[in-house]
Order: C-alpha cells, then sequence, then structure tokens
C-alpha cells in the first residue's frame, strides 16, 4: 500500500539535523559510488536513514546511511527488517497466477463468482469486474485508503495516534470503498486502488481455504528461504533486527516528527502488510522474473501492462511494475509506502541485476534517484 501523508502517509520534505552515516559496503564495490551518492543524498534531502542491497550476477553489496533511531542515533542496518508496504501485492499476484496455472481460477473469472454480492453498492458491480483487473488496476473499484474518514483517523497525527492498534478485517475495508462510486466502469481506464488488492487477497482465501498470508508463507516464503519475510496479520511491532520507522503524521514536511513502528497492519491487509528486508527482495523478483515461481505463460501475463497515468516510461502489469530508465535499462519490480517506510524493490528482465531499499521516513527521499543511481550510473 503506497501511503504517503498527504494522505499517503509520507511525502513532505524537511531537513533532519541528524549526522550522516558512513555507507557500510563490501569490499570493491567502487563501481557503486553512483548508487551509495544516492543514498547520501536521501539523508540529506531528510531522510532519517537508508538501507540498500544490490545484487548483479553473484555479487551482492550493501549501503547504509543516516540512522536507525532518532534517540540514540543507531546507525541503520543492511540486515534491517522493514515495512514493505504495496510491494506485499506482487506476492499476492503471484499467488494468484500459481493457482491459475493451478487451474483452480482463471484471470477472466468475475469477482462475484468467488466473492457474490462482496463488490456492490453506488455503482460498484463485481459481476462486471474480473481478476485481471484487479490485479492491473482497471477495475475502477474506489481505492479505501483515499476515503477522507479513514485518512483522518489513519494517517494524520491525532486519528493515527489514537487509532494506530486498531484492527480493521478486510470486509471491513472494501466496505470503506463501496460507501463512494467507482471511479469509472471496470476496463474503462486505471486507477491505482488498494480496494483492489484487498479483494484479490479474499479471492485468494475463497479459492484455497486459506489466508493469503499462509498461501504466501507456503508458495513463496517457504520455497525461497526467505527468512527476513513475514506477513504479521495483526501483530503490530517489526521483528529483530530493525530500524524505528518516522512520520510527519500531516499533510506538511513542517512540524514535529513522530515514531511510527508500533501499528496494526490489518489496515493495509493484502494490499501492503508485509514485511521483509532488502536481501530477501532481492532474491524474491530476481526468482519471479526467471521463471522461478511462474510457468511461462502466467509470467507473460503478469508482464502484459497498461499504461499509467501521469508516469512516463512505465507500465502497470499483474502486481508488477515495468520501469524504462534514462539509459534504455527495464526494471520490473514494485514500490511500496506505509506509515513511516517508503521502499522499492526491482531488477533486469533476466533477474540478474537485483536492488532492494528502504527510507525509514515517509515524507522525503529520492527512489528514482537510487535507481537511476544503480542501473545506469547517474
Amino acid at each position: 500500500m503506497t501511503v504517503r501523508t498527504t494522505v499517503v502517509v509520507g511525502a513532505t520534505a524537511v531537513a533532519l539535523t541528524t549526522g550522516l552515516a558512513a555507507p557500510a559496503m563490501a569490499a570493491g564495490s567502487d563501481t557503486h559510488a553512483a548508487t551509495r551518492q544516492a543514498v547520501r543524498a536521501a539523508v540529506k534531502d531528510g531522510v532519517p536513514g537508508v538501507t540498500l542491497t544490490a545484487k548483479d550476477g553473484r555479487s551482492t553489496w550493501s549501503a547504509t546511511a543516516g540512522v536507525g533511531d532518532l534517540r540514540t542515533h543507531a546507525p541503520r542496518s543492511a540486515d534491517d527488517r522493514y515495512r514493505v508496504g504495496s510491494i506485499t501485492k506482487t506476492f499476492v499476484s503471484t499467488v494468484l497466477l500459481q493457482l491459475e496455472a493451478e487451474g483452480r481460477l482463471s484471470l477472466d473469472d468475475k469477482v462475484d463468482k468467488w466473492l457474490p454480492g462482496l463488490v456492490h453498492g453506488n455503482g460498484h458491480d463485481g459481476g462486471r469486474i474480473t481478476v485481471r483487473q484487479l490485479l492491473n488496476h482497471t477495475s475502477g473499484i474506489f481505492n479505501y485508503t483515499a476515503d477522507d474518514t479513514f485518512g483522518r483517523t489513519y494517517f494524520l497525527k491525532d486519528g493515527f495516534l489514537k487509532h494506530r492498534y486498531d484492527t480493521k478485517s478486510a470486509g471491513e475495508l472494501v466496505a470503506i470503498a463501496m460507501t463512494h462510486k467507482p471511479d469509472f466502469a471496470p476496463g474503462a481506464s486505471w486507477n491505482y486502488s488498494n480496494t483492489n488488492y484487498v479483494v484479490a487477497g479474499m479471492v485468494i482465501q475463497k479459492v484455497t481455504g486459506r489466508s493469503y498470508g499462509e498461501e504466501i508463507r507456503h508458495r513463496i516464503i517457504g520455497p525461497l528461504h526467505l527468512r527476513a519475510t513475514s506477513v504479521p496479520g495483526t501483530r503490530v511491532t517489526v521483528p529483530q533486527p530493525s530500524s524505528r520507522a518516522y512520520s510527519k503524521l500531516a499533510q506538511t514536511a513542517t512540524g514535529p516528527t513522530y515514531d511510527v513502528t508500533r501499528l496494526n497492519p490489518s489496515l493495509a491487509s493484502s494490499a501492503g502488510e508485509m514485511i521483509s528486508d532488502s536481501a530477501d527482495l532481492d532474491r524474491f523478483y530476481s526468482a519471479l522474473l526467471r521463471g522461478r515461481l511462474l510457468p511461462p505463460k502466467q509470467l507473460k501475463e503478469m508482464k502484459t501492462t497498461v499504461a499509467v497515468e501521469g508516469i512516463p516510461n512505465a507500465g502497470y502489469g499483474l502486481g508488477l511494475i515495468d520501469r524504462e530508465l534514462s539509459c534504455g535499462v527495464h526494471v520490473w519490480g514494485h514500490d511500496g509506502g506505509i506509515h513511516g517506510s517508503s521502499s522499492a524493490a526491482v531488477t533486469t528482465a533476466d533477474g540478474r541485476h537485483s536492488v532492494a531499499f528502504n527510507f525509514n521516513g515517509d515524507w522525503s527521499g529520492n527512489s528514482d534517484a537510487v535507481l537511476e543511481a544503480e542501473f545506469c550510473g547517474k
């Protein structure tokens, strides 16, 4: 779930007066000077700290900058676990595509086939929306995190500090979206909606009889040995090793900084609740693009993109974003934001060169600059 506090938790800009820690890097990594500079620049721009791990062929290197704790000034670690937000969506989509490969559902199934009556009201009609349209955000279903009351309750200071430990069911989140009209008729346009992936997670449970989290653990986390990756459900803590997460909990860049590390991630559900670290995310996206998780037919479906309005040189597939960088390199992956955490993880089409990183503040930092530095050297 990409959440920035302009009511999407994050994206304000302020210069923090914390010291810049020297990046931690593997020996012989001088060729990554541009990436190290981009990581430092993010801290100068106001991000408390950054952790990054890249893998290129058999070579792996990491960099950290800034702090993981504003109170103690402890540095960030290359092994930090963090909330990955909407990167969760790629895991969810992978499970659904595996189920399609097994013949247990079709991407062209209507939502009502699996969840009759769930997507209805104010013009929403689950009998016209396909699973594919959920996964590529062409369903038109309203984004529940754009609801004003939800935003005030969970993204702004007074609401968040009172409600940070609330448990929200997937059905409750979808019900919020149903109080609004659809953004457009199914298939008529594109708009990013977290509700799509809440519904997708519910489809997984209906098809398999197990929660989407159980299916991710069984189908992806276990087989790939992703030891730092978890689906926390209602657990409010982030496992160690980890840093603190910070937010302004406001619509501006000014004002106090709040520690938002502890929260009940059920407010993000299958749209963005997962936790991981950079090495695990590199391993996941590399395995995915190399065909270790999906047969060729399903991987092709996942990589079939639609245009993303307002973002040139990018397309959205099925839980997977294709970006063409300034040097012509295409990278595939996803980004994710949730309170106090902004992350990105991508890999090249052959799965050979991957990078994943996290900012532990949600109001500043240039993710695109880091990607350009790693893959284009600038």
